[in-house]
């Protein structure tokens, strides 16, 4: 990506942030040695845009809690923005790759919502929860320059 703009577009019109990010490997980037370098708590993204473009970085947890702090999760019943908080605080801890798996729905603590299927009704259907994880992915890296 030649600019920071370019990057920034692309991220944010990809529904899996993974795809970019292995494309970013297979072409030489290698996340852990950055990490290692920048430090462990920053996003993969983050890391790109502080190495290439000169951005400071902000860790998981920032990005999280500046979510937190625009009271994103309003717009949902109480159940749902549960659910979302948790799926926020999954990424604070693991990252952006685990809240884009369906699976994670099946573990802790999501799993005490319940089942992937209940869950998913919470917010209306398949597609209204994919739109709701994407538009919280869209809420964390909305802060960018």
């Amino acid at each position: 990506y030649a600019t920071l703009d370019a990057f920034l577009q692309k991220w944010s019109s990809a529904d899996q942030k993974e795809a970019i990010l292995s494309e970013l490997e297979e072409r030489g980037v290698l996340f852990a040695e950055l990490a290692d370098q920048v430090g462990k708590d920053f996003d993969p993204f983050d890391l790109v845009c502080h190495v290439a473009f000169d951005q400071p970085p902000l860790t998981r947890r920032e990005r999280a809690e500046n979510v937190r702090k625009r009271h994103y999760f309003t717009k949902y019943g109480d159940q749902a923005r549960a659910v979302l908080d948790a799926l926020l605080e999954k990424y604070a801890s693991e990252g952006i790759e685990t809240i884009e798996d369906p699976s994670v729905l099946k573990i802790q603590p999501l799993d005490k919502f319940g089942t992937p299927v209940e869950i998913i009704r919470m917010f209306g259907g398949a597609d209204k929860y994919q739109t709701a994880v994407r538009e919280l992915e869209s809420a964390l890296y909305s802060l960018v320059k």
